[in-house]
């Protein structure tokens, strides 16, 4: 049995409705891979710091740029999409701290870049179902300890640290024993992350509030040793082990030894190179240091 003429047409327009409909859907999907991929390519050639002469003022600009195109790539990311989704939080956690650490001057921005690194971090941990298990079932610390993400763990552990100068309370009452736990478990998932970055951000922080976590302050310097070895080339593995242990436990010859190391590498650009933004405020740091003492 045919349908009447004026059913068929209806038909067919629906038809044709539904058809424009997908290739519309599908066009705007494809539309919005593009611009993901553009907003990553770009991010990624914001934030390089290698391939150009380093100009550390001039970074400034660039470092915003990329954590703007890595925002707005973020939004734009499908849900299911997760390792990209976490790379990106990551990323964005770390710009955010460096932003802060290398940029800001004024304390609410400091404190408000290292909540948003902080929260970055966790909710890219928190794209883990088995750290999501874990903290329901054994408690935060013990997700952290059993987290796999060992760039979600260690950036959360520095933004964390970064916040808690700002909240004292709460690095008192468990806050720094947070901050404990995700360097351990960084060092453990991969002691050479970022030039030794769990080494020594394990000894800065033993070094300066080892009375919080149960610690001697001793104890921060197998780390501080550590992170030179994995990399000589990272100033600020030096850098903090002047400042935050030998200046005061009196270790003058320690202090000068490291002091002196940093300013003799700044004249090489083959170490200053090797990590030009951390390296650049390392150097600046051991010259105030040298000039004071």
């Amino acid at each position: 049995m045919f349908a009447p003429r004026g059913i068929r047409r209806l038909l067919e327009f629906v038809r044709l409705v539904v058809l424009t409909a997908i290739v519309a859907l599908t066009g705007s999907v494809l539309g919005l891979a593009a611009d993901v991929n553009t907003f990553l390519a770009e991010a990624e050639a914001a934030y390089d710091r290698w391939t150009e002469p380093f100009d550390f003022v001039a970074y400034e600009a660039s470092l915003r740029r990329a954590i703007d195109l890595w925002e707005q790539a973020l939004v734009l990311l499908p849900e299911g999409d997760v390792p990209t989704r976490i790379r990106v939080l990551n990323s964005l956690s770390q710009a955010t701290f460096e932003l802060a650490v290398g940029y800001l001057s004024e304390p609410t921005e400091k404190e408000a870049a290292f909540e948003e690194g902080k929260e970055g971090a966790l909710s890219a941990l928190e794209l883990d179902p088995t750290f999501i298990a874990m903290r329901e079932q054994d408690g935060f610390r013990a997700a952290l300890r059993a987290a796999t993400d060992v760039a979600g763990i260690f950036w959360y552990g520095n933004t964390l640290g970064q916040w808690l100068d700002f909240h004292r309370f709460t690095a008192f009452f468990g806050g720094v024993r947070d901050v404990a736990a995700s360097f351990e478990r960084a060092i453990e998932l991969d002691e050479a992350y970022d030039g030794g970055g769990p080494h020594r951000s394990m000894a800065a922080l033993l070094a300066q509030a080892y009375f919080l976590v149960g610690r001697s302050r001793v104890d921060a310097v197998v780390h501080f040793e550590r992170s030179i070895e994995l990399d000589p080339t990272y100033l600020e593995n030096y850098v903090n082990y002047a400042e935050y242990y030998a200046l005061p436990t009196g270790d003058n010859a320690l202090f000068d030894e490291l002091i002196s190391t940093v300013l003799e590498a700044a004249e090489d650009p083959a170490i200053v190179g090797a990590h030009p933004f951390y390296n650049a405020l390392a150097i600046e740091r051991a010259r105030e240091l040298a000039s004071d003492g």
